[in-house]
């Protein structure tokens, strides 16, 4: 069992326990197919092999960890402070047939329990905007990784264009939550959460300011890409030779 963490970790936690059985189909629907195909880019920035393992990073349910293992053959180490999202997870990981290359366990991207240089790549996705400090948290994601591995990363964001910002912001205040009522409660919480939380972070850490924070702990050839309108953002680059974790 993870330690509670932040106030910021126990309102992900709550926020997303009522939903996971249902997270995967409902993202989906109500991303209109984004979701999925973020992840799949995700899962291709990351060069791995069938020799090398990867720590998945605010694993959730598993899909991202389930995409890596499919499309390199790695092994995957999945994360998450959320028991209900790792539940759902080990079922779908079951149901795959994956069991022997992927594993999951809980535990805050804060403080990771493994040893330096662990890992061959790391993903994370959705995880900045439920952390206190995103440098700290990039940094001990890097101190988790080996010189020279790959590390990327999947971000909601609100799109730059004034039409697309119009009709997304249109689409998160008022038909994501009413959406989300007529699904469960539990959905009508997250889509009345996931407009501001997302605005707010946008405010706060724009990309260039995150990409900074990457360089700042530890990440080289930082990149990052703008999917459907900037409604979601890949980030990548590889943990520096010489980086001082």
């Amino acid at each position: 069992m993870t330690d509670i963490g932040s106030e910021h970790n126990r309102e992900a936690r709550e926020l997303f326990a009522p939903i996971a059985e249902t997270y995967d189909r409902y993202a989906t629907l109500l991303s209109f197919g984004q979701d999925p195909r973020w992840r799949a880019f995700l899962a291709s920035r990351l060069d791995a092999g069938p020799t090398d393992t990867v720590l998945d990073v605010a694993c959730g349910t598993a899909a991202v960890a389930l995409e890596l293992t499919r499309r390199t053959g790695c092994t995957v180490v999945g994360v998450d402070q959320s028991g209900s999202m790792l539940g759902e997870g080990r079922r779908r990981v079951a149901h795959a047939g994956l069991d022997d290359q992927i594993t999951l366990q809980e535990a805050r991207a804060e403080q990771l329990p493994f040893e330096d240089a662990s890992f061959d790549g790391v993903t994370f996705t959705y995880l900045l905007r439920y952390v206190d400090d995103p440098i700290a948290t990039l940094r001990e994601l890097a101190r988790v990784t080996r010189a020279g591995a790959p590390v990327a990363s999947l971000e909601f964001a609100g799109p730059q264009h004034p039409l697309a910002r119009g009709a997304w912001r249109v689409y998160t205040d008022i038909v994501l939550p009413l959406a989300g009522g007529l699904i469960s409660r539990g959905w009508r919480d997250v889509g009345q959460f996931l407009g501001p939380s997302i605005r707010k972070f946008d405010r706060d850490w724009p990309l260039p300011r995150v990409t900074e924070a990457w360089h700042e702990a530890g990440f080289e050839h930082v990149h990052s890409r703008r999917l459907s309108l900037g409604g979601g953002v890949v980030t990548w680059g590889i943990r520096g030779q010489d980086a001082a974790i």
